[in-house]
């Protein structure tokens, strides 16, 4: 692709932003610009490739001409499979093998600025925060946030709990004899609604730092002062340290005790 090592990214961030760029551009070939895509992708026309600029601008053209070339090269001949494959299943494997292109240029360029195990780890975990190109095609990455939001009422009723501060403990007092009441029966469908109910609570509930949704695998902690659910790894709070914790500020309202008492 003419103009796609015009420049080279020598930090980790760099990196990071030059494989974000290319990213979001496969991910538009793929997607929003499908159409245009597909028809380009001419299995009468010799082996074609999918590119992306840092820019975010993609292309469908021949690989390069110098040997060795300028980067990693992406997959060839991704026009020859159009006709003989389910659209799904073509765009799809496409969106394989340009994770595999992407991930090889970002640590193609760690590789020629020596970046170091650190910094190797820092940008993979950067780049591993973001949905593959894969899993935004296909909508992998919707359907597991969904099936991870969906958890048990008593597990997610749990987790609550050791995050939360607000509740003291109370010693159980000797309470007089009293004759049990009839209640009234919960039938099994108000017991499921009632669980739904409380799922879709849980399951909306956003993380003040980082605007995720609630999961119940994960530790959560509730600033005493605003009521703000936040994630334990954004605000730096571990389950042990929130033991430890009489009342939780979250860092907002930590800022404006200060500015208040200043």
């Amino acid at each position: 692709m003419d103009g796609a090592a015009e420049y080279s990214p020598r930090t980790v961030e760099e990196v990071f932003r030059d494989f974000n760029g290319r990213r979001n551009g496969m991910i538009k070939a793929l997607t929003t610009d499908v159409h245009e895509f597909y028809q380009l992708c001419d299995p009468d026309k010799e082996n074609l490739c999918l590119y992306a600029a840092p820019d975010e601008h993609w292309e469908v053209t021949l690989p390069a001409e110098e040997v060795p070339p300028e980067l990693p090269e992406p997959v060839l001949g991704i026009n020859f499979a159009r006709d003989g494959m389910l659209e799904k299943d073509w765009l799809s494997l496409i969106a394989a093998h340009s994770d595999a292109w992407l991930t090889g240029v970002a640590f193609f360029f760690g590789a020629r600025f020596g970046f170091d195990k650190a910094d190797r780890k820092r940008l993979f975990n950067m780049m591993n925060d973001q949905p593959s190109v894969f899993e935004v095609v296909t909508g992998a990455s919707a359907a597991k946030k969904q099936s991870k939001v969906k958890s048990s009422v008593s597990n997610s009723s749990s987790n609550r709990s050791k995050s939360n501060s607000k509740f003291p403990k109370v010693e159980p007092k000797a309470e007089p004899k009293i004759e049990p009441k009839d209640e009234p029966k919960v039938e099994p469908k108000e017991e499921e609604e009632y669980e739904e109910e409380n799922d879709d609570e849980q399951g909306e509930t956003e993380c003040g730092a980082c605007g995720e949704y609630y999961e119940a695998d994960e530790f959560w902690i509730c600033c005493d002062i605003c009521e703000t659910w936040f994630h334990g790894k954004c605000v730096k709070i571990t389950p042990a340290k929130a033991e430890h914790i009489k009342q939780y500020k979250c860092p907002s309202c930590s800022c404006s005790n200060k500015r208040g008492r200043s």
